[in-house]
Parts: C-alpha cells; sequence; structure tokens
C-alpha cells in the first residue's frame, strides 16, 4: 500500500511538473523581460513545492559572474550587489556537481556568503540544481518558515523543476539568439532596401542634374518628384527601430570593469580612467553590452592575459576602448552578432562601434558617442 501511495505521489508530482512546464514554455514565445520569465519560475517552485521564497542565481559567462534573475515573494533588488561564486557557495556547488536536491537547517554561514545571508530569515534553505545536458547554468535557492523536511514527491518536483529551469533557460538563449539574428538580418534588408530605393534614385538625380544641358519645365518637375519620393521612401525606412535596446543592468560599468579586476585577476582585466571620468546614465545599457560582447567574443577567439579598458572624453563624446591580447597570427576572427547589434545602437544614439586587429596579437573594440542624451 505505502508502494502504491508513493508512486501515486510520483504521478500527481511528474503531472505539475509537466504543466509548469507547458507554462514556461509559452512564456518562452511572449517577448516577456528575464526577470519576468524567471520570476515565473521562482513562483512555480514556490507554489509546487510549498516554498514560502525563491531566487533565481544564473552565471553570466562573458561578465565572470553569477547574479540574481528572478525572485518570488523578495524583492530582487536586495541582490543587486550579492556577488556569489560556487567558492563562496558549497551548497551549490555540491548541489550541482552531485545533481542533487540539497536542504540545509541551523548555521547556514557555512554554506553561503555573508551578503547573501539577509534573504535567510526562514528555518529551513532548499537548493536546487538547474542542470542539464552537462550544463550548470545556475541554481534556485528557496526557504519555508517551518523546520518540516522535504518530502520524497516534493524533492523529486523540486529536482524536476530544476531540469525544467535549466532546459527553458537554455531555451530562452536559444530563442533570444535567434531573435538576435532576426534583428541582425531586418537591419541588412533595411540597408539594402535604403541602397536599392532612395540611394539609386538620388543617383540618378545626380546625373540628371549634372548634365551640361538645361534642364526643360518637365525635366525639373520630374527631378522635384523623385527627390519627394526619395525623402518619403527615407523617412519611412528610419522610422524603423534599429534594434532592440540594452537590458538595463543595475551596476555602472566602472563597478563592474573594478569587479573584473578584483575577482578575476588571471584576466588580468585594467581599467584606465580618469578622475571624474562617468558613464551618462542613458549609455549604461550600451556601454555594458560592448563591455560584454566584447569578453565575450576575447574569450571565444583569443587567448587573452590581458584585458584593457579605458573610458574618456573626446570633446563632448564617450569613449570606451577594451583591447585584449592573446591574438594568434593569422587568426581569421569573425565579431560576435551582439556586438554587430550593438553598433546598430551605438548609431541610434548617433555614435559608431570600431574593432579590429589593433597589434599584432591585440584586438580593439572602441565605442564613441555623443555624452549629451538626445544628440544624433
Amino acid at each position: 500500500m505505502q508502494l502504491s501511495d508513493q508512486a501515486s505521489e510520483r504521478r500527481v508530482v511528474d503531472v505539475h511538473a509537466l504543466e509548469a512546464f507547458a507554462d514556461l514554455l509559452f512564456a518562452l514565445d511572449s517577448g516577456e523581460a528575464a526577470t519576468g520569465f524567471y520570476g515565473r519560475l521562482c513562483e512555480a517552485t514556490c507554489r509546487l513545492a510549498a516554498m514560502d521564497r525563491a531566487v533565481i542565481f544564473l552565471y553570466d559567462e562573458a561578465l565572470r559572474r553569477v547574479r540574481a534573475v528572478g525572485t518570488h515573494g523578495i524583492d530582487i533588488e536586495r541582490f543587486a550587489d550579492v556577488h556569489v561564486t560556487l567558492a563562496d557557495a558549497p551548497i551549490a556547488e555540491r548541489a550541482l556537481r552531485e545533481d542533487k536536491v540539497l536542504e540545509i537547517t541551523g548555521n547556514f554561514t557555512v554554506h553561503l556568503p555573508p551578503e547573501a545571508m539577509g534573504f535567510l530569515r526562514d528555518a529551513r534553505l532548499v537548493c536546487t540544481p538547474m542542470a542539464a545536458a552537462g550544463r550548470w547554468p545556475g541554481v534556485i535557492l528557496s526557504d519555508r518558515a517551518d523546520d518540516r523536511p522535504l518530502t520524497d514527491g516534493e524533492r523529486h518536483l523540486l529536482w524536476t523543476l530544476g531540469k525544467v529551469a535549466a532546459l527553458a533557460a537554455s531555451a530562452r538563449v536559444a530563442t533570444r539568439e535567434s531573435e538576435r539574428a532576426r534583428a541582425l538580418q531586418d537591419r541588412i534588408d533595411l540597408a539594402r532596401e535604403i541602397h536599392d530605393g532612395v540611394i539609386q534614385r538620388l543617383f540618378g538625380l545626380s546625373l540628371a542634374l549634372s548634365a551640361e544641358a538645361d534642364l526643360s519645365r518637365e525635366e525639373r518637375h520630374r527631378c522635384a518628384q523623385e527627390i519627394q519620393e526619395a525623402l518619403a521612401d527615407l523617412r519611412t525606412a528610419v522610422q524603423r527601430p534599429l534594434g532592440r535596446p540594452s537590458e538595463h543592468r543595475p551596476t555602472t560599468l566602472l563597478e563592474e570593469v573594478r569587479r573584473l579586476e578584483r575577482e578575476h585577476p588571471e584576466l588580468r582585466v585594467e581599467l584606465d580612467a580618469a578622475p571624474g571620468v562617468a558613464v551618462p546614465p542613458h549609455l549604461e545599457p550600451l556601454a555594458q553590452s560592448v563591455l560584454a560582447e566584447a569578453l565575450r567574443n576575447a574569450l571565444k577567439h583569443a587567448e587573452p592575459t590581458r584585458v584593457g579598458v579605458r573610458v574618456s572624453r573626446d570633446d563632448g563624446a564617450l569613449v570606451l576602448e577594451i583591447v585584449n591580447d592573446g591574438v594568434s597570427a593569422g587568426t581569421t576572427r569573425r565579431t560576435g552578432m551582439g556586438l554587430r547589434l550593438a553598433a546598430f545602437e551605438a548609431l541610434q544614439n548617433g555614435g559608431v562601434i570600431e574593432f579590429g586587429q589593433y597589434d599584432t596579437d591585440e584586438w580593439r573594440v572602441r565605442l564613441l558617442v555623443p555624452a549629451q542624451e538626445g544628440h544624433q
């Protein structure tokens, strides 16, 4: 009878997990912001496993940091300054390595760093691994006010939700990459449309107007009409957005670079910023996106031992340069899609992004953009 009850409980758990997975699949296509999507995962964790609060921590490979991306029952802003590594959080490292849901009571300080302790006001902490296909994207931390241990069904449900969360996170990344590829293709199509329409019209007009013979009244009228139609085509084209803006980040560019200096000495990240120089708030998302993409490309295409980041002002413009070494001789390096899309965002702000081999073994990414908001 006991085995029958356990089997019945397991079937109910699997049904609930399947329902949660279906809800999250629909959420993937909704265009929902990252915090909202991962907040759904946290809400499902609390609802299905009788937990009070939950927070999801994911690893950002480019910036080499773990950050909170979604919560339920607690404000995500409380984790804005929390920087955790696997070495700092033994419970997370063990849960991921063993692919097992772990629960602890009593002294939490040996399991998590002090800056994360504000989350822990309840009696029992549960760490659920997000692991699938050999990847460890993150963990789900949840707690409950009572000291009741997890049942086998709840533990199995949380383990299943961890798999769902890992797969959903991977699917979200794939979806975002697909959207970025589509956005880049849209920009290419826009450039081709302007070239084939507006530029061809203006080229024809330049030939007509450069002719030595005087134009008749009818020809002048036709030229004026062509100019009006070219302007209308250009106006229609430029009204399209050039790309989705970068997501807001809770830290500043200078804080992020200093964190990389402190926490990843193996990269030798070196900040060169004149006293008083700061990134204007409206340019922070763009600047941090450029930094992340430059680091991602450096780690993917080179073997950097030094990454130099310089922030300066040049005649009213913000200048951000990221230079990494470790570029092999004769390497044919292609810039990632993210950096090319950032170039369109820079264009929307009246700026430009340059990238290419800077020296024998160095690669440079340079952002130059007007510092004043609204400048075009």
